[in-house]
Formats: C-alpha cells, sequence, structure tokens
C-alpha cells in the first residue's frame, strides 16, 4: 500500500507540473529538468530544489517548484548564467523531516548543487539546513514567511518575518478593530514567536492582550475558546491557528456570533487558497498582511506578467500566492541571479558576497532587496480584507519594509 502511494504521488507529481516527457525521474521522490541546451565546456549550473510535493504542505511545495520551473526555463531561454544554462533537480521533503533529511542528502552529495532553495515550515528548514550548509557547503535560500531568528551564515530568507507582518498591520487592527484583542495560536515555534512580537507591538500601540493560548495541531473544537473570545468582549482575533484546526476555528466563532458583533480576525499567513477553506460569509472582513496579492495584478505590470505567465503554464490547482513561499521562491532565485551575475562565480561565498546586498527592480509585489549584513529581504507589504471571497487591498506600506533581523 505505501508503495502504491508513492507511485500515485510520482504519477499526480508529474501530471500537474506536466513536464512528464522533460522530467527524469533519478530516483525514490527525485526529479531531473535538464536544460534544452548544454555548455560542454563547463556544464551546467546545478539549482536544487527542496519542497514539499507530497504531504500536508504539497500544496505550496507544488506551487514552489512550478515557480523555479518557470523561472529557470526564462533563464535559459535568455542565455543562461555565465553563458551556462540550469539544471533543474528537484527533491520531495514529503512534509516529514526524516525522509527530507535524506532526500536533501542526494542533492549535496549525488548531484552537487550550487544551491539549495526550499524548505516550508520552520521545522524542515531546521532539519535540512545543516546537511546543506554546514556539512554539504553549499548555499541556502529558505523563501517562506516565518518567525525570524534565522541568522546561519550562508542561509538567506526571502519571505516575511513578524516585523513586516506586524508593524503596519497591528496599529491597522486597532484602529479599525478595537484594542481587546486574543492571540490564539497552534502549539510550536512559529506562532508562539509571532504571538510574543505581536504583543509587544499590541501593546506599544495602546491595544490590550486579554489572552493568549495555544492548541495541539490536530485539534478542531474550539467551543471553549469561543466562549471567552465572546465573554471576554475582544475585539480582534490575532489568528495563529494553522490548518487543519484554523477553518472550524474560524467557522466556530462565526458562529458564535463575533464577526456579526463587531469582531475583526486577523491572520497574517492568510492568502487566497486560504478563503477556500471556509465559506466567503464565515471569514467576511478577515484582514490579511501579505507582501502579495492576486489583485495587484489589476494595477501593477509586472505583477500581471508574472501571474499570467505562471497561470498560463500552470494552469492547475497549485497557484501563485505569498502564503505558499511562491512570491519568497520568485525573488530568491531572482536575487540569486543577481548575485551569480555580480560575482561572476558560482563560488558558494562569492556569490554569498554578493547575495548581501542583491537587488532586483521587478517582482511579485514590487521591487525587494536584501539588508547587508542580515540575510533577509527587505519588500513592500500590504493589508487586505476579504470581500466576497476575494480580497481587497486597503493599505500598503509606503515602501520597503525593513525586517528588523539578526
Amino acid at each position: 500500500m505505501i508503495n502504491a502511494s508513492r507511485e500515485l504521488s510520482r504519477r499526480r507529481f508529474l501530471g500537474n507540473f506536466a513536464f512528464a516527457s522533460a522530467a527524469i525521474a533519478a530516483g525514490p521522490g527525485s526529479w531531473v529538468i535538464r536544460p534544452d541546451w548544454a555548455n560542454a565546456a563547463e556544464g551546467p549550473i546545478r539549482l536544487g530544489i527542496a519542497t514539499d510535493l507530497t504531504g500536508s504542505l504539497g500544496f505550496a511545495g507544488n506551487t514552489d517548484a512550478n515557480v523555479a520551473r518557470m523561472l529557470v526555463k526564462e533563464i535559459n531561454d535568455s542565455g543562461g548564467l555565465l553563458g551556462r544554462p540550469i539544471e533543474l533537480l528537484i527533491e520531495d521533503t514529503a512534509s516529514d523531516e526524516s525522509v527530507a533529511v535524506g532526500n536533501v542528502r542526494k542533492l549535496i552529495q549525488r548531484d552537487k548543487v550550487d544551491l539549495v532553495i526550499g524548505g516550508i515550515s520552520s521545522s524542515m528548514r531546521n532539519a535540512i539546513k545543516d546537511v546543506i550548509i554546514s556539512r554539504g557547503k553549499t548555499l541556502y535560500i529558505y523563501p517562506e514567511g516565518y518567525e525570524g531568528k534565522e541568522c546561519t551564515p550562508s542561509l538567506f530568507c526571502t519571505g516575511p518575518v513578524p516585523a513586516q507582518n506586524c508593524d503596519q498591520f497591528i496599529p491597522w487592527l486597532i484602529k479599525n478593530g478595537g484594542k481587546r484583542f486574543a492571540l490564539p495560536g497552534s502549539n510550536y515555534v512559529w506562532p508562539q514567536t509571532i504571538n510574543a512580537y505581536a504583543r509587544k507591538v499590541i501593546e506599544s500601540s495602546g491595544g490590550e492582550v486579554v489572552f493568549e493560548e495555544y492548541y495541539p495541531l490536530d485539534q478542531i473544537d474550539f467551543s471553549s475558546t469561543v466562549s471567552r473570545i465572546i465573554s471576554n468582549k475582544v475585539d480582534v482575533v490575532f489568528n495563529a491557528i494553522v490548518p487543519p484546526g484554523v477553518s472550524p476555528f474560524f467557522k466556530q466563532l462565526y458562529q458564535a456570533g463575533f464577526s456579526k458583533n463587531g469582531g475583526r480576525l486577523g491572520c497574517v499567513y492568510y492568502d487566497e487558497n486560504f478563503l477556500e477553506m471556509n465559506q466567503a460569509h464565515e471569514i467576511e472582513g478577515l484582514a490579511s498582511s501579505l507582501d502579495y496579492y492576486k489583485v495587484l495584478a489589476a494595477e501593477d505590470a509586472v505583477s500581471a506578467r508574472i501571474q499570467s505567465a505562471y497561470d498560463k503554464q500552470f494552469p492547475a490547482k497549485f497557484r501563485f500566492s505569498a502564503g505558499s513561499a511562491a512570491t519568497g521562491t520568485y525573488r530568491g532565485l531572482k536575487l540569486w541571479e543577481a548575485a551569480v551575475k555580480e560575482a561572476g562565480t558560482i563560488d558558494r561565498d562569492s556569490v554569498a558576497a554578493a547575495l548581501d546586498h542583491a537587488k532586483i527592480a521587478e517582482g511579485p509585489g514590487g521591487p525587494a532587496e536584501m539588508a547587508p549584513g542580515k540575510r533577509h529581504c527587505k519588500m513592500n507589504m500590504y493589508i487586505g480584507v476579504a470581500k466576497g471571497g476575494q480580497y481587497e487591498i486597503v493599505a500598503r506600506s509606503a515602501g520597503l519594509v525593513d525586517p528588523k533581523e539578526c
């Protein structure tokens, strides 16, 4: 039964990516996408993708691998990097750290890649980073929005962190929701860390944390929590509960009359994919803080071009969105491309030195640049509010927001 499931996952993977004729299976959970041309003198630059193609976070990992494939094709079609094509090597981390370590080791030891980009959960990043950086002496880009505090040399983070998620968002929630906050979260590192940061911003902005609680990842009954929210007259629920619990939690809050009575939901990771987890009326007015929303394509030509190119190449269910790390994958690869061009080599230390101050003028949601010496990325941030099952942008940063990390 296990082998049958793995073969089904493999077939689905190839079908969803629509490159069965181009992807070569290189072992369980391994695929190689070779360029259409080769440089006989030096051979290709080898780019490793380590992400969740199967498992609970497969919806995000498949999107990130799609983004990598799209960009690698663009780079190769434009002549490659340093006159060399890029070969894409993909390993499934399967939302399972024990599986991931072995598969990522293949990228380092067998494939000898020049860069690894990937990892979605923080636990996944922590599980694979030593294999990549310390043992493999390879550059690593982590693209997902996360809780911050990752300051490992040769590891660059290109998703938003708490200062970017919260510094503009929480004052907006106070102005457009109220001062009394509840901080419910799933019981692991990201909710606890972002809530600690959120509490400081709430209190320094004149708000009050009524209560802060954490729950098992598989909890789906939140009746007692909902009762506390209602009885304590909470104005804003700053949610850090993640799937599978978040959907029933929001449904139970709605059924208790929280939003009907003026309550405001806030959730920094909630992108367009998550909107479909509940009926639109159950999350009407939910506010989110992200680096990109699809609605930006209506006003920004670059975002429109990127979104259109992705949708055309990958029209299946894995959507280009900020919460899946698609935007962090995009900017991470483009910043790396800029760093390689500046360095004139793929040597890890030389590329890392250039990546430390790399900039891109265009990307989803706008330009981006690394904060020198910090290994984190400055980016535009937006506040979106769910209306009728879609997001409308109601506020945006005045410019690139500093991550305030390391």
